[in-house]
């Protein structure tokens, strides 16, 4: 078991929030008359979404789609399994992908691919976090928090098999 108390702050709460309230000014410019549909991956972005949206003054849909290809491990297993469908239609509609993290690029490509068949008006990424160190796939991010370093970050919804979701800042476990 992993001691909060090892895991040293790559960035504050402080910090966290000044980026969230840049990317939602970005957002708002973007989308203010557009009534979006930002699409969260769960697990790990439900706390960065949830700070997010409540910065954001138009009219939007919220909903969410699990993805998982770490399980219980600290590497990526490669494989994205759906561990959560999306239930509404996209025809039409301006798609907003909200991430905690782009590392391999695996899963936005992903989910990118799952949604072109329906024929969304526009698909956009938003992130909190790259980490171009690891990138397998290209991912084109449009509004982007943070480039992260190399290292396995937990805390604001990022997990270390379930733990450490809750933590404030974003810590990294060293190895």
């Amino acid at each position: 078991m992993i001691a909060q108390a090892k895991l040293p702050v790559l960035y504050t709460r402080e910090e966290i929030a000044a980026a969230v309230s840049r990317l939602a000014a970005e957002i708002s410019a973007d989308y203010h008359d557009r009534r979006p549909v930002l699409l969260g991956i769960l697990k790990g972005s439900f706390v960065f979404m949830a700070d997010l949206v409540r910065h954001l003054d138009f009219q939007l849909e919220i909903e969410f789609i699990g993805l998982s290809s770490y399980g219980k491990d600290k590497q990526t297993s490669g494989k994205i399994e759906v561990m959560q469908s999306l239930h509404a239609p996209v025809k039409d509609r301006n798609v907003l992908i909200i991430e905690d993290i782009v590392d391999t690029g695996r899963s936005a490509d992903f989910l990118f691919d799952c949604l072109r068949p329906g024929k969304p008006a526009s698909v956009k990424l938003c992130a909190l976090m790259d980490k171009p160190s690891r990138r397998r796939v290209p991912v084109k991010i449009d509004y982007l928090g943070f480039t992260v370093p190399n290292k396995f970050l937990v805390g604001y919804g990022l997990d270390c098999s379930e733990m450490f979701r809750n933590l404030p800042d974003i810590r990294f476990i060293e190895e």
